[in-house]
C-alpha cells in the first residue's frame, strides 16, 4: 500500500498545495517490526492515539522496581512481547516515562520506552507504551508520534493498480491481461455467439431479465461459454458511432479479491485486450498509477 499521497491527490483532483511534505499512504493495518531483526507484527494504525503501544508481559525493572513506577524512569526494563502468530521476542529498553490511561475499565499506569519501529526500509524510534494486549487483536498499535510528518492513513484501503493487470472473472474461470481505463465508465468483456432463449431480435430492451449465454476468450485464446442474466442495456458512443450493448453482472477482480460488478458485452476480437476495466470497477477500490 506504500505509495506517494501526491498520486492519490492528483487522481482525486485535490490540490496538494497545503502538503509541505511528500507523505506516504498507509492502510488501516501494516506489517511492522520492533527493531530491524525483530518479529513482524500486523500493526493497527491509530490516529486517535498520541503514542504507540506494544504488547508486553513479564515486565522486569533492572535492579528491582521502586514502589512508585515513576521512580523507575531512567532504568532499563526487560519484557517479553508476542505477535499475532504467537512468535516471541524479548526486548530491553530504557524507561523514559510513565503514563496514566483512563478507559472504561478504570485507570492504569504504564511504562513508556523508546523503540525503533520498522516499516519497509524506514525505521523511526519513538515513545511506546507497554501494556498487556493479550485480549486484543493487534499487539502493536501505531500512534500519531510514529505517523507524524511522514505518513497519512487511508482507511478506505484503496489499492494501487497499473495500466494493465491480471484480472480474473470467476464465472469464466479465466484470467485476462486487462486494460485499466479510467476514461471508460463501464467494464467491457469480449463476447461472441450470444444466445438468448425466446430472444426478441427487434428490440433488445425486451430481452432484459432473460439469461444470455455467450462465448468469451482471453489473450491466450482460451475460450469458455458463460451464462448470465441480462439486467439492462447500455448505449455506448465512441468514434465509430453508437451501439447498444447488453449489461450483465459478473464477479471480477484480482485473484482471490473479486467482487460483483456490471459489465457490457461486445465483440472485442480485433482488440488487444479482451477485458477492459472502467471506473465502475475502480471507484472506491483502486488508484491507477500508469508508471506501474
Amino acid at each position: 500500500m506504500l505509495k506517494s499521497v501526491i498520486a492519490a491527490l492528483l487522481i482525486g483532483g485535490v490540490s496538494f498545495s497545503s502538503f509541505a511534505v511528500d507523505k506516504q499512504v498507509l492502510g488501516q493495518t501494516e506489517m511492522m517490526s520492533v527493531s530491524a531483526d525483530g518479529i513482524v507484527f500486523e500493526a493497527r494504525m491509530d490516529t486517535g492515539a498520541v503514542n504507540s503501544s506494544l504488547h508486553a508481559l513479564d515486565i522486569s525493572v533492572a535492579g528491582g522496581s521502586a514502589t512508585k513506577m515513576k521512580d523507575n524512569v531512567g532504568k532499563d526494563v526487560t519484557f517479553t512481547t508476542f505477535n499475532e502468530k504467537g512468535e516471541k521476542q524479548v526486548v530491553t529498553a530504557e524507561i523514559v516515562g510513565t503514563s496514566t490511561v483512563s478507559n472504561s475499565q478504570g485507570t492504569e499506569t504504564r511504562y513508556a520506552v523508546k523503540l525503533p519501529i520498522k516499516f519497509g526500509d524506514n525505521t523511526r524510534k519513538v515513545k511506546v507504551n507497554l501494556r498487556d494486549r493479550t485480549t486484543m487483536d493487534y499487539k502493536l498499535l501505531i500512534g500519531r508520534n510514529w505517523l507524524k510528518g511522514k505518513y497519512v492513513v487511508d482507511v478506505s484501503e484503496k489499492k494501487f493498480i497499473g495500466p494493465t493487470a491480471g484480472i480474473s472473472i470467476v464465472e469464466s474461470g479465466l484470467m485476462f491481461d486487462t486494460r485499466i481505463d479510467t476514461g471508460a465508465v463501464e467494464n467491457s468483456l469480449h463476447a461472441t455467439n450470444l444466445r438468448i432463449k425466446d430472444e426478441d431480435k427487434e428490440n433488445m430492451e425486451n430481452n432484459v431479465g432473460k439469461d444470455v449465454t455467450f462465448t468469451t476468450m482471453n489473450e491466450k485464446n482460451e475460450t469458455v461459454d458463460v451464462t448470465a442474466r441480462i439486467h439492462s442495456t447500455s448505449l455506448i458512443r465512441n468514434a465509430q458511432g453508437s451501439e447498444i450493448r447488453y449489461m450483465v453482472t459478473l464477479t471480477i477482480g484480482e485473484p482471490g479479491q473479486e467482487f460483483k460488478v456490471d459489465v457490457n458485452l461486445r465483440d472485442r476480437s480485433k482488440m488487444t485486450y479482451k477485458l477492459l476495466i472502467g471506473r465502475n470497477w475502480l471507484q472506491g477500490h483502486y488508484i491507477v498509477d500508469v508508471d506501474m
